[in-house]
Parts: structure tokens; C-alpha cells; sequence
């Protein structure tokens, strides 16, 4: 990836996740918000166990606001820590 941030990047950090989350269910959870470029739960390589974590990207700036903007995201009875994932790297 290069040093600037594509202006089509609207991806999300997503932490907290349950461990019975894979990447179909974290889409599904977040198209709510509009169309879902990418969805990926990162696994441990090793174990092939979820790190409870993962990263959500939005096709369009709207819907990477607005569930950027929601207070609380809530999955499987876990309150997910969504935060814009730009503001990591």
C-alpha cells in the first residue's frame, strides 16, 4: 500500500468481536449501513482462531459515516470498538 490514503478508503477497525463472527456475518452485520467493499476477520495463522478483531471497508463515504457515527454497534451480545481504522496506521 502506498503512503497516502486512497480517497476511496472507507475502512473501519472493528475490535471486540465474538469468536463465532467470520467474515459473511461481519458484512452482513454492517451492509446495514450501506455497501460493503470488503469484510475480513483477522485469524490467527497458527491456531486458525479468531484475534477478535477485524476490518470493514465501505464502497461510499455515507455509509463509512454513518456506522462510523453510531454509538454503539452491538453483535451476538457484544458491544463491538468500531473506529475509523485511517486514524491507526
Amino acid at each position: 500500500m502506498s503512503g497516502s490514503a486512497a480517497r476511496s478508503s472507507y475502512k473501519l477497525f472493528v475490535g471486540n468481536l465474538p469468536w463465532t463472527i467470520s467474515n459473511k456475518e461481519l458484512r452482513t452485520y454492517f451492509s446495514r449501513f450501506g455497501h460493503v467493499a470488503n469484510a475480513e476477520v483477522i485469524f490467527d495463522k497458527n491456531l486458525g482462531l479468531s484475534k477478535y478483531y477485524g476490518f470493514v471497508m465501505f464502497s461510499q463515504r455515507d455509509a463509512y459515516n454513518s456506522a462510523s457515527n453510531q454509538n454503539t454497534h452491538l453483535l451476538e451480545g457484544r458491544v463491538l470498538n468500531v473506529q475509523r481504522a485511517n486514524e491507526h496506521t
